[in-house]
């Protein structure tokens, strides 16, 4: 029997879902620490998501008031999480651009690890992060009124959502200043034009048959079902269809993109 030897062991491969694991750990590390030492990665991540809770109920719930509602917060906040998100998610999209441009893409490419990991750890820090928004904005909105009448299960299809459709974004666009800008594109109109802050139903006639297919709508209507009582599995299953449905395309989309732009 021949004896492994030290040289041996140091070309054999790594692999297996344990070195996976610690690889994911460490980009998601990276990208934490990142946050945590850039001032204004944390003022975007704590500052605006309060603001829009304030802001929104302040502003608009004098003037609206959804059937069925005691409090405008209780109507806004799943809608306001969805704004949140998405507008965090963006952050994604320049994130990887940024790496993509400044050539770290590469040095992790010279490093013996799992190319997977480094979207998967960037994808994991962001979800980190959108909880902690999450429970941020909540904690304030339950300050000035908000309560949960059921539990708000569909938050997290929120996350999986805003992060699928802007890690591809990034992967899409080289440059982080026009990552940003897509993404600020993407969010505005299809949040603008969904039950994220009004009833469908106010909406002109014309615009209402967009409203409704919104993937936007089908995401907040989810959200608003579980947090405010009543009915909640159609709404839920109509949400999850949909988000497994984006999430089919954007994410083998994301990945070849990843994979044609790292081997370019």
């Amino acid at each position: 029997m021949t004896a492994t030897t030290a040289s041996d062991v140091e070309l054999r491969p790594m692999q297996g879902p344990g070195w996976l694991a610690a690889n994911v750990a460490t980009v998601t590390g990276r990208n934490l620490r990142r946050l945590v030492r850039v001032p204004t990665l944390i003022a975007f991540a704590t500052v605006q998501p309060i603001l829009f809770v304030v802001l929104f109920t302040y502003a608009w719930g004098g003037a609206i008031h959804p059937a069925g509602v005691d409090r405008y917060i209780d109507y806004a906040l799943p809608g306001i999480w969805v704004l949140s998100i998405a507008f965090g998610a963006s952050q994604t999209g320049v994130a990887i651009a940024d790496d993509l441009s400044t050539g770290m893409i590469d040095r992790f490419r010279a490093l013996p690890m799992a190319r997977s990991a480094v979207l998967a750890g960037r994808t994991t820090a962001d979800a980190i992060r959108n909880l902690f928004v999450l429970l941020l904005m909540t904690a304030v909105a339950s300050v000035i009124g908000f309560r949960f009448h059921a539990g708000p299960m569909a938050a997290f299809a929120a996350v999986a959502l805003a992060l699928g459709v802007f890690a591809l974004l990034g992967l899409l666009v080289r440059d982080s200043e026009s990552a940003g800008i897509g993404g600020l594109l993407a969010v505005i109109p299809l949040v603008f034009t969904s039950s994220t802050f009004v009833p469908v139903a106010t909406f002109p006639g014309w615009l209402q048959a967009f409203a409704n297919v919104n993937p936007i709508t089908v995401l907040v209507d989810a959200l608003r079902a579980l947090c405010l009582g009543g009915p909640t599995a159609t709404a839920v299953s109509q949400a999850l269809v949909r988000l497994g449905g984006l999430l089919a395309v954007t994410v083998p989309a994301a990945a070849l993109c990843y994979q044609r732009i790292t081997t370019s």
